[in-house]
């Protein structure tokens, strides 16, 4: 990668700090190699992390899938302070095997064309996305060149992940949160058109993603209706084929190969990976009344499940039942 190695020795007098620069619009942090590594070989692949904890196995899986080159990570704060990094020393010293970790925390949209921003991006063998707020992340990047360089990194074969807001905004429909990030089942079942409910389409053009929205903290936090709600609304609003949602557990992931195969990891066995099909059209859906929407395919798969994302298919799975919201309630 880098930043150019005469800025780097400036950062290091100005801050006595190797791997730390601050700049008005981002905050950049190095741990590891300096130098741009070309691997060997790097893979496209995804990785959904549902948030609440890192899943170690995951990040191994991510590290090979980019040859152990250099990873970027990015976050973005709408907050003036720095942000910490939580990252560098965790994937490339506790988890190993990849040449070197770059944070870099946008702080503002004008980040999102810096020239270092977008040279570290294109040297990236793989690009990850960190927690935070899901519309900060589509304020800054979306229609920017850090949108591109993302759509770039991935058609180049190369893995992209994230994690908590970085996971949602990995499919093809966002729901962005602009208004609140405490959009409850509750809230969303019982006025699918709730001004809340801000969906955004077209941020990045994954293949693997095509007709996904994703969700986040899922069991816990109960979020099955509103990912339904989503859906109901995506139905009405985007011409969307093959719709399939995607929720992941606190503490657990999806990773997900080139092909669409798909493996679950988990650091505790009771958390899982969701996936949500419609098998028709809501029956109520209309601003200001209570959702109505039947039979919705509901599965959920471990790491002893097999998954394809794009043939929709969940083999093994932990249980596979039919879920209905009838007049915004959520039928057991």
């Amino acid at each position: 990668m880098k930043l150019p190695a005469t800025l780097l020795l400036a950062s290091v007098a100005i801050l006595l700090s190797a791997n730390k620069l601050t700049a008005s619009d981002f905050d950049y942090y190095l741990t590891g190699n300096a130098a741009d590594t070309k691997p060997a070989q790097t893979e496209g692949a995804l990785l959904l992390m549902g948030g609440g904890g890192l899943v170690e196995d995951a990040f191994r899986w991510f590290i090979k899938k980019a040859g152990g080159g250099d990873i970027v990570v990015l976050k973005a704060t709408d907050r003036e302070e720095s942000v910490a990094d939580t990252f560098g020393a965790y994937l490339h010293d506790t988890i190993g095997g990849c040449d070197s970790v770059e944070v870099i925390a946008f702080h503002n949209r004008q980040a999102a064309s810096d020239p270092k921003v977008l040279q570290a991006l294109q040297n990236a063998d793989g690009i990850f996305l960190g927690g935070g707020k899901q519309h900060v992340y589509m304020n800054y990047w979306k229609g920017t060149p850090v949108g591109d360089a993302l759509n770039a990194h991935v058609r180049a074969g190369k893995p992209l992940g994230g994690s908590s807001a970085g996971l949602a905004v990995l499919g093809q429909i966002v729901y962005t949160a602009h208004l609140t990030s405490r959009f409850t089942s509750e809230l969303a079942m019982k006025n699918p058109f709730d001004k809340a409910l801000t969906l955004e389409p077209d941020f990045l053009h994954l293949d693997l993603m095509r007709g996904v929205i994703t969700d986040t903290h899922f069991n816990p936090r109960g979020r099955l209706g509103r990912l339904m709600t989503f859906m109901s609304r995506i139905t009405s609003d985007f011409k969307v084929d093959n719709l399939l949602g995607i929720g992941v557990d606190e503490k657990a992931a999806l990773c997900v190969e080139a092909n669409g195969e798909a493996h679950v990891f988990a650091t505790v066995p009771e958390v899982h990976a969701w996936f949500v099909l419609p098998q028709q059209a809501p029956e109520v859906l209309e601003s200001g009344k209570p959702l109505t929407y039947r039979n919705v395919r509901v599965i959920s798969a471990s790491p002893d499940s097999s998954v394809n994302v794009l043939k929709r298919t969940i083999t093994h799975p932990v249980s596979d039942t039919l879920r209905s919201i009838v007049e915004g309630k959520l039928l057991p």
